[in-house]
């Protein structure tokens, strides 16, 4: 490969991870100014939980065509296209004062992020080949995790100094940059080989939806990555700030320590399946997450900052090995990338976005007389995940045994 060559697939990806990490921010933000919400705008745990989730239910929704229009129009035209789309939501969630506003802006927000890591595995999955693929879409989501830092400590310091709604005006400046970046930058690469432009939604979905071995991949992903958004975007910070009586400064910090977790979980998977197999490393990693959900259980106000910090940490660490599952579902199904990531996207997002909904209620059935929630409300919430998590590991655990995989859960 020339340099020229090798230096304009890393712009490339260089371009897409800023875009990205903005993604992180927007998804996890509401875990810092879930407070500040429930003040200025009266949102109750309950519609925190569904304006929540609108994100993750927005991005899951255009899922499926959005892999037709990847395969078929590029990631150059679509991506830029629809950060146009957040940049309109941003502006709508910042500016709304009843619970309509922000639903209607978190929705477009999340809608316009979809095409931004799909956008990016696209032309990857183009770019690299698949033992390359798993390393490079697992660092490339590790450090664009880092986005969720900008939404722990730093976000909780500027909404105390400026307010959250000048958080998400900036915001939205920032992703019409990361917009034209894509535009000028990205250069679709050579399809992938055998590939055909003509497969359409229909025909694409159904192959991979016929595969019984791909719904024990959709499950587990379900379970694990949208556990560990629901909890990372949502549900973790107020179960600091009112279960465990922690101040928003140090919930923030327990939030960064989970989301630097997560980032060198992100980053560390593609090497570690490199070694023990790519459903090797899923299954582990998921019966890890599972051990510490349990482990959260135990927290009381007690426990000193740094433990609450070492087990959130733990926890994004090993819920982060589910971005394994976009190497599964490409190897499957090299012929139609787009078509492969989002679909595997679809049940991430879309657990992420249930969980966060669910979560909520399971919460809000707890609420006390003075509006707070109890720390029983959040150890419900806890279980509930837990028993998801055993539920879709116990499925995949034998996949992950098999000595030569052949599925996309294998």
């Amino acid at each position: 490969m020339s340099l020229a060559a090798a230096t304009g697939r890393w712009t490339v990806v260089t371009v897409f991870m800023l875009a990205y990490w903005l993604s992180f921010f927007y998804r996890s933000a509401n875990a810092v100014i879930a407070d500040d919400l429930a003040r200025d705008v009266g949102v109750g745990p309950g519609s925190l939980g569904f304006m929540t989730s609108v994100f993750f239910l927005s991005i899951a929704a255009v899922q499926l065509p959005l892999g037709t229009a990847l395969d078929r129009f590029g990631a150059r035209f679509v991506t830029p296209l629809m950060l146009v789309v957040t940049v309109i939501g941003s502006i709508v969630f910042a500016t709304a004062f009843d619970v309509v506003g922000l639903v209607a802006g978190r929705a477009l927000m999340g809608m316009g992020m979809a095409g931004v890591l799909m956008g990016a595995l696209k032309v990857f999955a183009a770019w690299f080949d698949p033992r390359a693929f798993a390393t490079v879409s697992s660092a490339f989501v590790g450090i664009g995790s880092l986005g969720a830092l900008l939404a722990a400590t730093p976000l909780a310091w500027f909404a105390a100094e400026f307010g959250w709604r000048a958080a998400f005006l900036w915001g939205a400046a920032l992703v019409g940059l990361a917009a034209i970046g894509i535009a000028l930058v990205v250069r679709e690469p050579r399809p992938v080989a055998g590939g055909s432009r003509s497969t359409t939604t229909t025909s694409g979905f159904a192959v991979m939806f016929g595969d019984a071995s791909f719904w024990r991949l959709a499950l587990l992903t379900f379970a694990v990555k949208g556990g560990l958004f629901a909890w990372q975007g949502l549900w973790l910070g107020p179960m600091l700030t009112q279960g465990v009586g922690t101040s928003a400064i140090e919930a923030g910090n327990v939030l960064l320590a989970l989301g630097l977790g997560a980032a060198a979980g992100f980053l560390g998977s593609g090497p570690v399946a490199s070694r023990i197999g790519v459903a090797r490393t899923l299954a582990a990693g998921a019966a890890a997450f599972l051990l510490l959900l349990v482990l959260w259980l135990l927290v009381t106000p007690a426990w000193p900052q740094a433990s609450l910090q070492v087990l959130a940490a733990a926890l994004g660490l090993t819920g982060a090995s589910s971005v394994m599952g976009f190497a599964l579902a490409r190897d499957a199904f090299p012929h139609m990338p787009g078509h492969a990531v989002t679909a595997v996207n679809l049940f991430g997002i879309g657990g992420g976005a249930l969980l966060q909904w669910g979560l909520g209620a399971v919460i809000g059935a707890f609420t006390s007389d003075d509006g707070s929630h109890p720390p029983m409300a959040f150890r419900a919430a806890l279980i509930v995940t837990a028993a998801l998590v055993g539920v879709a590991l116990a499925r995949f655990a034998p996949l992950a045994l098999r000595p030569k995989p052949r599925s996309p859960a294998s």
